[in-house]
């Protein structure tokens, strides 16, 4: 398989996987109409089958370790459990987000789940690998979570479109928490005597995405935690192909820049901690695709841009930091 060796192609691989991360969503704003429980079933499957392109292509070909196959059939029930725990984790963490969306707005869910995620993640990876200067990780998390807090206020100020109920701040709470677990279950199935490589981890982390979503993205379509009528399994089959396209496109993105995240805190002094926390700056690449490409601040009041820009100067001071933790 392969696995780089250096830091500055680990860094690329953060980055490429922050990009993915912040960029899979435009496939939903291309399905105008698709309510995302059925999305998520394309979603899920351009996951797996993502998850196996990658195993069969960079994970099969490298002169680090066993290849693809070889990895998936050899490792232990342990290794595999772990792995498969934290797609189930992520898997719930993820449609919790959207419910929360739904229920609060993204002004909301946003930034208290992601950003909530970003701290529990980056201390829980830490304490399971620490790796890279503390100081300098956690002073960047620290920026970006700032930044978050300036991406929220600018949406509000937007939008004041709706006031933040106690159910969208407790979704949105239990999404962030879930989603900051998640990544440690996944460093850990990596560690060990005869751990597998990322690749073959993905493809389990990938199954358990696929399991957990069976009954519970089907519970939430017979019961939107919104509030909205039930969602018809029906609605999947007479909607046009492309959408099917895109929502499988958007699984194969998302699962691309996990690949590359779980590659590269595999890399030397990078560590899971460095990883996560560059791979979370996706709510920036979010914003920027909704500030640049889907004109989604046209309108809005000159003290909302003002904080677009405080956003985007702490989150570059924030990545800055983190990215140069393995470094001193």
């Amino acid at each position: 398989m392969y696995q780089p060796q250096s830091y500055a192609i680990a860094l690329s691989f953060m980055l490429i996987s922050m990009l993915c991360w912040g960029s899979w969503a435009n496939t939903v704003k291309l399905c105008p109409g698709y309510k995302f429980q059925l999305f998520y079933w394309d979603y899920v499957g351009g996951l797996l089958l993502g998850s196996i392109a990658l195993g069969l292509t960079m994970g099969t070909f490298g002169a680090q370790g066993p290849s693809f196959v070889t990895d998936v059939l050899n490792t232990d029930a342990r290794h595999i459990a772990l792995a498969f725990a934290g797609g189930i984790i992520f898997n719930i963490a993820n449609l919790l987000l959207v419910a929360a969306i739904d229920v609060a707005g993204l002004a909301v869910a946003f930034p208290v789940g992601i950003g909530l995620a970003l701290a529990v993640g980056a201390v829980g990876n830490y304490i399971v690998s620490p790796a890279g200067n503390p100081w300098m990780l956690f002073v960047g998390v620290a920026l970006v979570l700032a930044a978050i807090v300036f991406d929220a206020m600018a949406y509000r100020m937007r939008e004041k479109q709706r006031a933040t109920t106690r159910r969208g701040v407790i979704i949105s709470l239990s999404a962030g928490v879930l989603m900051g677990v998640f990544y440690p279950f996944v460093a850990q199935s990596m560690t060990g005597i005869h751990a597998p490589g990322p690749y073959a981890v993905s493809l389990f982390f990938a199954a358990g995405v696929i399991v957990c979503s069976l009954p519970v993205n089907y519970l939430m379509m017979r019961k939107p935690l919104d509030g909205g009528a039930p969602v018809s399994l029906s609605g999947f089959k007479v909607v046009p192909i492309a959408w099917h396209f895109w929502g499988m496109l958007g699984g194969a993105i998302w699962c691309a820049g996990a690949v590359l995240n779980f590659v590269a805190s595999r890399a030397h002094v990078v560590g899971p901690a460095v990883s996560y926390s560059i791979g979370q700056g996706a709510t920036m690449i979010s914003a920027c695709w909704g500030v640049f490409v889907w004109r989604e601040f046209a309108g809005a009041p000159a003290i909302s841009k003002k904080l677009l820009v405080w956003m985007f100067l702490f989150f570059l001071a924030g990545l800055g930091s983190i990215a140069l933790a393995p470094v001193f």
